[in-house]
């Protein structure tokens, strides 16, 4: 056997086993099962694992962009017109949120932590000063009293609506910035103070939230389950609420928004609990997109979230007391707001009822500055980029008692919207690629088999094509030397034509027998010389 016919037959064994192999890998997704295992087990909420410190204290910074809305026209309002708004801001804050006090319970399976969020002005990203700028808005206390006596006598009423106008209490309020959202001495919580010492003289929209936590929570590890990672299982020691007049609306689920498991699918809804909202919502997927090099799903919560309970049932759980419900795009929250009239929704009413958007002039709803997202990379479910997007309205609406409220419609008023966004840092982003990386190299390593038997069996097909080329070039050439080897035979050799001639007896030499028939004569050819 030649060296070609046993390169071809090496190749050829090579080849067969490659492609046996790779497509029985490929087939059998083993290394994708052994990195989907592998992940299952490293991204948990223990000490061992490589998350669990981005977990106490996160890398990416986070912002909290605060947007006012300012009222322009408040004796318009007053008299009945529609109110005229205009958006200021953004005032924005570096948020701080390290996890303290973290204790593993149950045998490592759960983890309990508190969550302090502290916040530090930002100049550089801000509009202004909030120590300086001015604004005018609704007095929310004003409003969260007359709205809390107005299950009491008419008498009561008037008497208190004579008491707060003798005190130069309006219904909308002028003051900076700073003291809206970080708190002021309020003159009408003082004077309730003095009778209820439980009632804070202090109100401001973020009082009492700089350096604290927004409840005790108990965490799955993932441990157990890797699609448990991160849910909550308790806070503030319950499973589930009370607020809502229905369990599946009482119902805890879900992540705090910070993590989630891996290995996340497009068809899945992802649910975070909102400590702010009062509630769980869920996300659904909405397209691929690309953070700093990094494939990530984009999830945002669908329309269904706030929708009317008449075109979304499952709704009516959070209608208090029960019939009482808002429109789309709207949640009342007073019951986890100590009774005052407060209602969530998107910035600007966005996907809320037009009727929301056309009471009042000033509002543009749009989807690429008003829309809630989470970008998730869904192999190891860390969050890529956020953007959490929700603003904070009151009920305004005509209290007997209250000559002020008599020309003015029921009407859900905006008070601001805050911007809280994260994206994930540089050197967090390196590493999450390098972890892609290695994922993918090994995940398809199958592919690299079979692509390597591939190109060693077009290989195996040149070197048969060739080894048949070059014994049809041998053949060609064994003829041609024998068909030339015979032509120059027959040029060295002459012939003696057949002579007619009959033998003549008499001209026989008498020493010569007499010969019969004709005969061939060769004659020599001479010799050539050198």
């Amino acid at each position: 056997m030649t060296r070609r016919s046993c390169a071809i037959y090496a190749t050829g064994i090579v080849c067969a086993h490659l492609l046996i192999v790779g497509i029985a890998l490929v087939v059998a997704q083993v290394f994708q099962t052994m990195i989907h295992s592998r992940l299952k087990k490293e991204i948990t909420l223990t000490e061992k694992s490589q998350v669990f410190e981005s977990w106490k204290n996160p890398p990416p910074p986070v912002y909290m962009e605060y947007y006012f809305f300012n009222v322009t026209n408040p004796e318009v309002f007053l008299a009945g017109g529609k109110a005229s708004v205009k958006q200021i801001g953004p005032y924005t804050y570096r948020e701080y949120r390290p996890r303290e006090n973290v204790t593993f319970l149950e045998n490592g399976t759960k983890v309990y932590a508190l969550n302090p969020k502290s916040f530090v002005f930002v100049p550089e990203k801000s509009a202004g000063d909030p120590q300086v700028d001015i604004i005018r808005t609704v007095n929310i206390p004003y409003v969260a009293v007359m709205n809390e006596l107005n299950s009491y006598s008419f008498f009561l009423r008037t008497f208190v609506s004579m008491y707060m106008n003798s005190l130069g209490i309006e219904m909308f309020m002028t003051r900076t910035v700073h003291e809206v959202l970080w708190g002021f001495k309020d003159p009408l919580l003082t004077k309730i103070h003095s009778m209820k010492p439980e009632v804070d003289e202090y109100f401001g929209l973020m009082w009492k939230k700089n350096g604290t936590h927004e409840g005790e929570f108990v965490f799955h590890t993932g441990e157990q389950n890797y699609l448990d990672y991160g849910k909550i299982d308790t806070w503030n020691g319950l499973r589930k609420m009370s607020w809502w007049s229905s369990n599946q609306s009482n119902m805890i689920n879900g992540t705090d928004g910070a993590v989630f498991h891996p290995l996340i699918n497009r068809n899945e809804l992802l649910y975070i609990f909102a400590a702010d909202l009062c509630r769980s919502i869920h996300l659904a997927y909405v397209k691929d997109v690309e953070v700093k090099g990094i494939q990530a799903y984009r999830f945002a919560p669908p329309s269904d979230v706030l929708m009317s309970p008449k075109n979304n049932p499952t709704n009516e759980g959070f209608c208090v007391p029960a019939g009482d419900c808002l429109g789309t795009g709207v949640l009342k929250v007073s019951v986890c707001r100590e009774g005052a009239p407060i209602v969530v929704s998107f910035p600007h009413f966005y996907q809320a009822d037009p009727e929301y958007i056309n009471a009042i002039d000033g509002l543009n709803p749009n989807k690429e500055e008003h829309e809630t997202y989470l970008d998730l990379q869904p192999t190891t479910g860390v969050p890529i980029r956020a953007c959490k997007r929700a603003q904070l309205n009151i009920i305004l609406k005509r209290v007997q008692g209250f000559p002020k409220t008599k020309n003015i419609s029921e009407t859900i008023f905006p008070i601001m919207f805050v911007n809280e966004t994260a994206t994930i840092d540089d050197d967090s982003a390196a590493q999450m690629r390098s972890l892609l990386l290695i994922v993918t190299l090994v995940s398809n390593f199958p592919v690299f088999i079979v692509g390597l038997g591939i190109i060693l069996l077009l290989v195996l097909i040149v070197l048969f094509c060739r080894n048949r080329q070059k014994k049809n070039e041998v053949k060609r050439i064994d003829f041609t030397e024998a068909f030339h080897s015979f032509a120059t035979a027959k040029d060295d050799t002459a012939y003696t034509p057949v002579s007619d001639k009959t033998d003549d007896v008499s001209e026989t030499p008498a020493n010569q027998p007499a010969k019969n028939g004709s005969y061939i004569a060769m004659s020599p050819v001479e010799a050539q010389k050198c």
